[in-house]
């Protein structure tokens, strides 16, 4: 069971245990979704991770109101999304997707590049603190971080807990705190980028029987008219409406230039949405109740580096995008990325230089995310006739599928492929390995399948033994498989904790070819024997 020590009833045996030196081989700063994600990543890699949250309970000021992209497959080869499906507050949406101020509309492909569950970030934290709690994570609630600073063998950690003040160590420590983290500020990381002048109101509302929801989505307004399904621009702002014909349920969203600073704790009120909508229509729209209430500005920044010394950032301390749906993504993603190299640091296994590709990896996809993100703003703040034209000929890009998938792709983060070292590289190395069904001696399974416990695996699909030879000089850190596919993409894969694959064999590819890449590849990422 999590170790749960609540600021509100300390018991005096935790008192004692709140105290120790070197407790944890990781301290994880924030019980946020990265926060969890990246504990209970550590527990499967057999590392003990402690967790402090300085909120004395779980947040319920509304923020992602779903979770899509990558993790998606990536909690499916963990053994978990069908755990997180049954949770969803609804079915699953329609694959179209905000962009911009226009859509990716993925309905009329048969397998969409990109998914989302509806799933409140609320709901998620409960689901991901359940399986860090299933895994036995040290959780601490109401302990704030006070100070940090370290030498090269541990990070000192200063706490203010429920009974006072306390100092801590660890050998590494990862800012999971936000996008105000005050782990980046105190580790030296610089974090440069663009705070645009607008603020995001996003909310489920409930509309009262005046209000006529047409048969196309559109909204019918005594006194005013129609407001059309979609967007909506005008002089004010931006106003969009997302309905469906035989409810009352609708959301609704609002961007307007604004220089507020608004405190993420306070949340929004349907009055001030409402407020909102009167400015951007100029009109007033009824609301009879709310599901969901959220405002976020936008930000662009990405620290220079994740990684000072034995201090590591993660999810939005690491960085922060102009757009919505993707922030949850990428930080559980870092999360998944860094566990693994930790680990292998901690067990004295790794290989030189294997916790640097944290910052190479996972600042490579940040820096993606931005791309996407920033070319949304250009798309989303236009008001002109110049802008109007960028949108309409963006769409119509989008009518043919080669550039629609390619875009659902950089938008979901399955377009990644990290930098692998050696000069032999597969079409497949670098990237997420596919879900192959997979033919055993023992019965069906699959990628995914042999992925649930974290651990690297070898695939072997052609019933290479002099493959699968090399490998046993590390069967204590990996695990080998042989197996057969329909249309085997490749000879041979070997696949990170993390589902990328690390290196591949061609097709009846020569065993001289083969076999140094391998070693190589071994030695890389898991050490050299």
């Amino acid at each position: 069971m999590m170790k749960h020590h609540d600021a509100a009833r300390p018991a005096e045996e935790d008192l004692r245990e709140e105290r120790p030196a070197g407790d944890a081989d990781v301290i994880v700063v924030g019980a946020g979704p990265t926060g969890f994600m990246l504990a209970a990543e550590l527990c499967l890699s057999g590392v003990r991770p402690l967790v402090l949250e300085r909120q004395p309970r779980p947040r319920d000021t509304p923020k992602a109101g779903g979770l899509g992209g990558q993790i998606l497959e990536l909690l499916r080869y963990r053994g978990l999304l069908e755990r997180f499906e049954a949770a969803c507050t609804g079915p699953a949406p329609a694959p179209r997707f905000p962009f911009g101020g226009v859509h990716l509309d993925f309905t009329e492909l048969p397998d969409p590049p990109m998914h989302a569950l509806p799933l409140p970030q609320q709901l998620l934290e409960r689901l991901l603190g359940e399986r860090a709690g299933e895994l036995g994570v040290d959780l601490r609630r109401g302990h704030e971080v006070t100070g940090v600073s370290q030498d090269d063998d541990a990070v000192t950690v200063d706490v203010r807990g429920p009974d006072g003040p306390y100092r801590t160590s660890t050998r590494y420590l990862v800012g999971c705190d936000g996008a105000r983290s005050r782990i980046r500020g105190w580790a030296g990381i610089p974090f440069p980028g663009t705070t645009y002048p607008e603020v995001n109101r996003l909310a489920q509302v409930t509309l009262p029987h005046t209000v006529t929801v047409l048969g196309n989505g559109d909204l019918d307004i005594p006194g005013f008219g129609t407001i059309r399904a979609g967007f909506t621009r005008t002089s004010h702002g931006l106003l969009g409406v997302g309905s469906s014909p035989g409810t009352q349920s609708v959301s609704l969203y609002t961007v307007e230039d604004e220089t507020t600073e608004y405190d993420d704790d306070v949340p929004m009120t349907l009055a001030e949405l409402q407020d909102s909508v009167h400015r951007v229509l100029g009109a007033h729209l009824p609301l009879a109740g709310s599901t969901r209430l959220s405002r976020f500005t936008f930000k662009a920044h990405q620290a220079e580096r994740y990684r000072a010394g034995r201090i590591l950032l993660a999810g939005d301390a690491a960085h922060l995008f102009p757009a919505t749906g993707v922030a949850l993504n990428a930080g559980m993603l870092d999360a998944v990325n860094l566990a693994w190299k930790l680990a292998a640091d901690l067990h004295g296994t790794a290989p030189a230089g294997l916790l640097d590709t944290y910052h190479t990896e996972r600042h490579l996809a940040g820096a993606r995310t931005l791309l996407h993100t920033r070319a949304q703003v250009a798309l989303r703040r236009g008001h002109d006739a110049a802008a109007e034209a960028l949108r309409d000929v963006f769409t119509e890009l989008l009518t043919d599928e080669q550039p629609l998938r390619r875009m659902g792709a950089l938008v979901a983060g399955t377009d990644i492929r990290y930098p692998m070292p050696g000069s032999h590289h597969h079409p497949l190395t670098g990237t997420f390995a596919p879900d192959l069904t997979l033919h055993t001696d023992q019965g069906v399974t699959s990628v995914a399948d042999l992925l649930h416990t974290a651990r690297p695996v070898l695939l072997d699909l052609a019933d290479r033994p002099e493959l699968r030879q090399i490998a046993r000089d590390w069967r204590h850190l990996l695990d080998v498989h042989t197996a057969k596919t329909d249309d085997r993409p490749a000879d041979a894969l070997l696949i990170r904790p993390d589902g990328h694959v690390a290196w591949a064999a061609g097709l009846d590819e020569s065993t001289d070819s083969a076999m140094p890449p391998l070693r190589e590849a071994l030695s890389a990422w898991f050490g050299t024997l």
